[in-house]
């Protein structure tokens, strides 16, 4: 038989194992004689009930009840722990200031080797936060047993101390592998030193860190990555040091999956959005292929090229079949500069020709989209046979590639190349299908540009053909001419010139603009003119014959409008009569160099009706040169046309040139650039000593 202990012991010995509560509450610890006498009265008795202990030493227990209450529970309680068995029960005490206090308490036997018999150890404590601290632990055990949240303990050097069910779940790990390691040990697939590090800022400030994401792989779910919401807040003991922090987590891989969809979609909207604006707004094919390329940097891939069918960056209409391979010209790439991937890849202008066999080919045969999502030496084993540029590009970074055909009204026209490096995830079916739209955009944009290009050429062969193609001077007048179409199909129209013979010696200088564009336009130009020459022939007066032209044009299905003026010269006398019809004014250049633009009422255009026109005669000396333009020389964007008439009769002011180099000259200082709209220009020079007709 073990040697009995020493009631001081037994006392202490009880105290770490009465249980639960007494270790978190201010506890009193008493202990009588078997007749019930206090023979022990420790300091948190004293502060529990307010008494010293000579106060209450020698005294029997019953007397620390309170008065008024039912002593006979007290009583029955303490014979009860005297018999040899444990109790527990709540009385009501007396504080020594006067007040009632209730009490939970638990009795029990402890044998006394001094006394000689069995002394009773009672432990008691505030009945009210005793009730309170139950329920917050019971709180606690059922929150941490069974919450769908991850929760776990740690101490100050951040190991674990305690998980709950759903964080073992989570992580894919027993209790027993968390106990004692960090997470930095258990999880190297998570960004675990982040996580660590925001730890460390909650012990050492004490402030909570809320939603801070952890992300990766564990155990339960090695295949996938998922997002984890983590939270920490400190813990502290009653002198506010820190003990440990509290972790909690909740996986929002879906939530994440979700809101990174919904994000994606948007961007997705905004790109096509944009592409809607930015592509093709040019009608240029080059242009056309370089902004989709551009487009696709870096929302879509880490570089982008575009090729277009070689017949078709040449002017030829595309076929219909690939069986004999297939040569495209590079017409877009991105980025230009400052990318390995770019720099490999072939430059733009060259022409790349493709076997039957290769993928390139057989995409666009296809007419799907190619996709290789995860790029390697498997993967680029059946296109190595036609060139090492795959393999090189894997060598580069390239990791997943994408080719989507450019196919506009059932018409193969080139292919865009999609390709990703560095950390970017691979191509999905998602980037396939936003890769396919804008390709899509972009091919109806080409598509347009090579129709718009096959219009213009049309519409400048028709309105070339139409214009007097040997324009033989009368006798007396020297004269040159130039047309220049529009550089953008959009603005082809009907400008045209002439210079026909007249009785008497006379001649008549005309020129003309429909008000109208492309072919439709250039085929109105083609009747007028005809109908002029027929009218002009029959030394028709001026007005009867502008009458005539607006009858021409009612007689179409769709009535047009144009401006026209009408010039007739007598080389001999330097008579001139003047007609306008909405039309800018002719300008005289003398040969003093005095320049003026002849006033004459303006008129208004061919097919308005109703108007009666009028013809202003004027005299120019020998030598003068008069000039006919349409308003595509004079007109610019975002000019005054008045500072532009000023501009041209300031060019015609200088000395005397060449009828051929003056127009030169106005074309090159009034339209440096492309034109915006045809340019129609006749400059003639009347009488002059060389020109005069024998006496």
């Amino acid at each position: 038989m073990p040697e009995e202990m020493p009631l001081d012991d037994l006392i202490s010995s009880a105290a770490q194992d009465a249980g639960g509560w007494l270790g978190a509450l201010p506890v009193a610890l008493v202990a009588t004689s078997n007749d019930g006498m206090i023979v022990r009265w420790n300091h948190g008795a004293q502060q529990l009930l307010g008494y010293a202990p000579p106060e209450v030493l020698g005294r029997h227990i019953s007397d620390l009840l309170h008065p008024g209450a039912d002593r006979s529970l007290g009583r029955s309680l303490w014979e009860t722990a005297a018999t040899g068995r444990g109790v527990m029960g709540t009385v009501t005490a007396w504080h020594r200031k006067g007040h009632p206090l209730e009490l939970e308490i638990w009795a029990c036997p402890v044998p006394d080797r001094r006394h000689g018999a069995s002394a009773v150890l009672v432990f008691a404590a505030d009945a009210h936060a005793a009730r309170r601290i139950r329920g917050s632990s019971a709180v606690w055990d059922g929150l941490f047993a069974r919450s769908p949240v991850g929760i776990g303990v740690l101490d100050t050097q951040l190991r674990f101390l305690q998980v709950n069910p759903a964080l073992e779940a989570m992580n894919g790990l027993a209790e027993s592998a968390h106990v004692g390691r960090r997470l930095a040990e258990l999880l190297p697939e998570v960004n675990a030193d982040q996580m660590e590090e925001a730890m460390r800022q909650v012990l050492d400030t004490g402030e909570p860190v809320l939603d801070r994401r952890r992300t990766g792989r564990t155990p339960a779910d090695p295949d996938h990555d998922h997002v984890w919401s983590c939270s920490y807040v400190r813990v502290e003991d009653p002198g506010g040091r820190p003990i440990g922090v509290i972790a909690s987590l909740l996986d929002i891989t879906m939530q994440q999956r979700d809101h990174t969809e919904a994000e994606a979609g948007r961007r997705r909207l905004a790109l096509l959005s944009e592409a809607s604006s930015r592509i093709g707004a040019s009608l240029d094919l080059e242009r056309t292929a370089q902004e989709l390329a551009d487009l696709a940097v870096p929302h879509l891939a880490s570089a982008v090229t575009v090729d277009v069918l070689d017949s078709l960056a040449r002017g030829i209409e595309p076929g219909t079949g690939l069986a004999g391979g297939v040569a495209l010209r590079r017409l877009g790439k991105a980025p230009l500069t400052g990318s390995a991937v770019t720099q490999a890849l072939a430059p733009l202008g060259r022409t790349l020709i493709f076997p039957t066999t290769a993928p390139y080919t057989q995409a666009l045969a296809a007419r799907q989209p190619f996709l290789i999502a995860q790029l390697d030496d498997r993967a680029v084993a059946p296109a190595a046979r036609h060139s090492p540029k795959p393999a090189q590009l894997l060598e580069l970074g390239v990791h997943s590639f994408m080719m989507t055909p450019l196919v506009a009204r059932d018409m193969v026209l080139g292919v865009a190349t999609f390709y990703r490096t560095g950390h970017t995830g691979p191509f999905g079916s998602d980037d396939v299908t936003l890769a396919g739209e804008l390709s899509a955009r972009a091919a109806i944009s080409i598509d347009n540009a090579r129709l718009y290009h096959h219009e213009h050429e049309t519409a400048v062969v028709l309105q070339r053909s139409m214009l007097p193609q040997h324009v033989t001077p009368p006798p007396g007048i020297e004269i040159a001419h130039r047309y220049l179409p529009a550089s953008d199909v959009n603005e082809v129209g009907g400008d045209w010139y002439d210079v026909l013979p007249l009785s008497g010696g006379r001649a008549a200088l005309l020129i003309g603009d429909v008000m109208g564009h492309g072919i439709a336009a250039a085929a109105v130009m083609g009747r007028l003119s005809a109908t002029v020459r027929a009218l002009g022939r029959l030394d028709m007066p001026p007005t009867a014959l502008l009458h005539q032209l607006e009858a021409t044009l009612a007689d179409l299905s769709d009535p047009m409008l144009a401006t026209f003026l009408y010039v007739v010269c007598d080389p001999a006398t330097g008579h001139c009569s003047v007609t306008r019809a909405g039309h800018p004014p002719p300008a005289v250049v003398q040969p003093d160099g005095t320049v003026y633009l002849v006033k004459t009422p303006p008129g208004v255009p061919l097919g308005v009706g109703g108007i009666s026109f009028t013809t202003t005669d004027i005299a120019v000396p020998p030598g003068s040169t008069l000039v006919l333009f349409t308003d595509g020389l004079i007109e610019a964007r975002r000019r005054d046309i008045d500072e532009r008439l000023t501009e041209l009769t300031g060019l015609l002011a200088a000395p005397q040139q060449s009828l051929d180099h003056l127009c030169d000259s106005l074309i090159a200082h009034l339209v440096p650039a492309s034109a915006d709209d045809d340019i129609a220009l006749l400059a003639a020079r009347i009488g002059g000593p060389a020109l005069q007709p024998p006496g």
